[in-house]
């Protein structure tokens, strides 16, 4: 297996293949119906699924672990309904633990896998991480949980996913609505963006020698576009409130970090990524 770099830290860009959902989840209302417009079409959109691995001289830090490599088909982890609404698309070179075993990497290795929130296409993997701590929302492993117990299919919380967790007897460690800033390594620390999104948000501020500073906003902010003025809201929201409170927040850190945000799905952006196909970052 890879020997840490004892002097700095390496980042990876995962590609874990694309997703394709209704543009209007992305965007609210980007295609509203109009008197001038009143069939205004719906149009679906396909994204990236990516995850960082932080390979630190302290641990092996993963960010979110994608989607389930048995998401899709007829005996798929997904039901057919959200299939149809959100098709994952992926060759088996893009799954997560074929990514990982590219750039030499056992996920019993990984010490901390850091879960943005437990929606199908951030955290269909985190079975696999049987030695690390799950990093994740208090509230959104209690909501996540609730619909397990309440046998709960559809939606973006997979039923079969959350079972495997179970199974797998994995360690969670859960960051509380009051914490925040917690150093998990020196220059890696997490960040509680509350709820918005998903019931409880959570990312990563990294430091690096080559971009400065990171904020890994993961779905707080999908895309460039949903922060600029006016801030546009996702149609995927549990608190609306909370989502504009978190993105003025991260528009407000990086201004006075200058920090670069790399987005939960922006096409654009994660085009101009150095994946670990081609290297890392230091």
């Amino acid at each position: 297996m890879a020997n840490v770099n004892q002097d700095r830290l390496k980042l990876y860009v995962l590609d874990n293949g694309t997703l394709k959902m209704d543009k209007n989840l992305m965007i609210a209302n980007s295609n509203q119906a109009t008197l001038d417009n009143p069939n205004a079409p719906n149009e679906m959109i396909e994204f990236p699924i990516y995850t960082v691995f932080i390979d630190h001289p302290e641990a092996k830090i993963l960010f979110d672990t994608a989607c389930n490599p048995n998401a899709m088909g007829k005996d798929g982890r997904w039901i057919e309904q959200t299939q149809k609404a959100f098709p994952y698309s992926a060759s088996e070179e893009c799954y997560l633990p074929n990514r990982l075993e590219q750039i030499n990497v056992d996920p019993k290795e990984v010490d901390y896998v850091v879960a943005s929130h437990l929606h199908l296409d951030h955290a269909g993997c985190l079975e696999y991480f049987t030695n690390a701590v799950v990093i994740v929302h208090d509230d959104e492993l209690n909501g996540t949980m609730q619909t397990y117990a309440r046998n709960q299919k559809e939606g973006a919380y997979i039923w079969a996913d959350i079972d495997a967790w179970i199974k797998n007897d994995l360690t969670w460690k859960t960051i509380k609505s009051y914490e925040d800033n917690l150093e998990i390594v020196k220059g890696v620390k997490v960040l509680n963006f509350g709820s918005g999104h998903a019931w409880g948000m959570i990312g990563l501020e990294v430091e690096t020698g080559e971009l400065g500073t990171l904020i890994l906003a993961s779905d707080a902010i999908y895309t460039k576009e949903s922060m600029e003025s006016p801030i546009k809201p996702p149609g995927i929201l549990y608190d609306s409130i909370g989502w504009a409170r978190s993105v003025e927040r991260i528009k407000r850190m990086a201004k006075e970090k200058d920090a670069q945000i790399w987005f939960g799905h922006d096409g654009d952006q994660f085009e101009g990524f150095r994946k670990s196909t081609e290297g890392y970052y230091e």
